[in-house]
């Protein structure tokens, strides 16, 4: 039975397709393979096939049947993958060529009907033969392209009678994937000339026909390209769109895309001065430290940051306080990463309440860089419990008006990281166990701030009554409300003013 795609996806996480190393590619397509979340990428794939009298007929069945598994496990189609068959003795014949069979079916029932040749073993001859007609747009071959590849696959248990060297190596040069099989008492170094380059991932070799089976799957891995969408192996925000082996970031209606190609915003034209406030303390540990640095730079990648957009500044606190960089110091992406890169790791204490007082009174006051009439932003990153009292300097940041966002990780407590984030808490307070998953955080942590309109500007008016603008802004809700109450005052003297006419109607009747 096929796993369902959330299965797939544990199977992924149990790999550590969130940590910090990459997942090796064979148990991505593994993973992909068993939810059957694979395609294939469009191939022009050739079986070279030995039938010489080494071959038995029962070993040979064994072979048809090999190549019909692999054929099974192939995206079959003529904007797909086109499958060929080239069966070779002392002399070649094209048994399938790429433009014969146009589906899976056909192509399997064709296979089953290949009879052996039951001759010498001219190898090299069978690859002249595929390079210069198997793989020619006459037999149904595509013209060149990056987006086609060429794949041989020769299968073989015998030393060949002629020259493969040379022949082999023009194929490769022609752009064909050379992949050699050797069954029994096959000569290893002849398969060694045949393959490609890496030679570990392009020559095998199985002890008998009788289990040159066990060769399918790789060879189905090889060539399934994982639906990236489709297995979450994307960093898309808000929509994936597939293609082949890669994927590419859309927005839904009302959102814009931002320049990391992967993050969206409803608000992005917005002047905002964002402030972080990193835990420096002895408990992180330097190795954790650097990644928190990566952390800080992936959301600042999600940032519209200039001169007149957003403004970052970093402040580190352990015992003490330190600002690393105010507001407004750097205006472009590039010098912002390059500083949070050569901040200092400090160690010793964890002070989170005096480093909220800072973050109050200093960093976004007018002299740290503060803009005025800017949204104000405050980060705070911590791993454990704060050695003074939080409460007064988290309240008094909200109460100023600055959005807080809290993320702890390893021993941070739960309850100060709620004391901390602004409401609703659950889309500013974010906590995990392992630094390692930090990544999965900076995804999910989405600043987006609406700019304050003027009231009384007559787009921003059109804005509210057409319902066009997606930010729900303070300044928005308080215009609707007064321009309600302003009707309703109307529509009271109107009621009046129609009461009167009618008393003067009867009393002139």
């Amino acid at each position: 039975m096929i796993p369902s795609p959330p299965l797939f996806l544990l199977l992924l996480g149990l790999m550590g397709a969130h940590a910090t190393a990459p997942v090796s590619v064979d148990l991505r397509t593994a993973a992909a393979m068993a939810a059957g979340l694979c395609n294939t990428r469009p191939t022009d794939l050739v079986f070279i096939v030995d039938s010489s009298r080494s071959v038995r007929p029962s070993e040979f069945e064994q072979v048809k049947v090999f190549l019909a598994k692999v054929i099974e496990g192939l995206d079959v189609g003529p904007d797909a993958t086109r499958v060929g068959v080239v069966n070779y003795a002392s002399r070649v014949k094209n048994e399938l060529s790429l433009k014969t069979h146009k589906t899976k079916a056909g192509l399997v029932k064709a296979v089953t009907k290949i009879e052996p040749l039951s001759t010498g073993t001219m190898t090299g001859l069978a690859i002249q033969f595929a390079l210069n007609v198997a793989f020619s747009e006459a037999e149904g071959a595509r013209v060149k392209s990056p987006d086609i590849s060429k794949v041989a696959i020769i299968v073989t248990d015998g030393r060949p009678q002629d020259n493969v060297k040379d022949v082999a190596a023009r194929a490769r040069d022609a752009g064909i994937e050379l992949y050699a099989i050797g069954v029994g008492r096959v000569d290893l170094n002849t398969l060694k000339q045949i393959a490609s380059e890496q030679l570990d991932d392009h020559v095998d070799y199985v002890e008998s026909y009788s289990v040159i089976e066990k060769l399918t799957k790789k060879f189905q891995e090889a060539f399934c390209v994982a639906d990236l969408c489709a297995t979450g192996d994307h960093d898309c925000q808000q929509v994936c769109i597939s293609a082949p082996g890669s994927f590419k970031c859309a927005c839904k209606e009302g959102f814009s895309l931002l320049e990391d190609g992967k993050s969206c915003s409803a608000c992005s034209n917005a002047a905002t001065d964002v402030v972080f406030l990193i835990d420096g303390s002895k408990s992180v540990r330097p190795e954790n430290f650097e990644l928190v640095k990566k952390w800080i730079n992936q959301i600042i990648d999600k940032l519209d940051v200039s001169e007149t957009k957003a403004h970052v500044g970093l402040v580190q606190y352990s015992s003490s306080v330190k600002q690393e960089f105010p507001l407004g110091r750097y205006n472009n992406k590039k010098d912002l990463k390059d500083a949070v890169k050569k901040m200092a790791y400090m160690e010793r204490g964890t002070m989170t309440g005096q480093a909220l007082r800072y973050l109050t009174d200093s960093s976004f006051a007018p002299a740290g860089g503060a803009r005025p009439g800017v949204a104000k932003v405050g980060i705070v990153f911590t791993d454990g419990r704060s050695q003074d009292y939080i409460g007064d300097a988290a309240k008094k940041a909200k109460e100023q008006g600055f959005r807080m966002y809290a993320v702890g990780v390893g021993n941070a407590v739960e309850d100060e990281l709620r004391e901390i984030a602004s409401q609703p808490t659950g889309e500013h307070y974010f906590y995990t166990a392992d630094f390692k998953a930090m990544t999965a955080i900076a995804k999910k942590l989405q600043i987006n701030i609406c700019q304050e309109e003027d009231p009384c500007d007559c787009d921003f008016m059109l804005s509210v009554f057409t319902e066009e603008d997606p930010c729900e802004c303070d300044s928005v809700v308080k215009f609707q409300k007064k321009v309600e109450e302003a009707l309703q005052a109307l529509t009271k003297k109107l009621e009046g003013v129609s009461k009167r006419i009618a008393a003067l109607e009867n009393k002139i009747v």
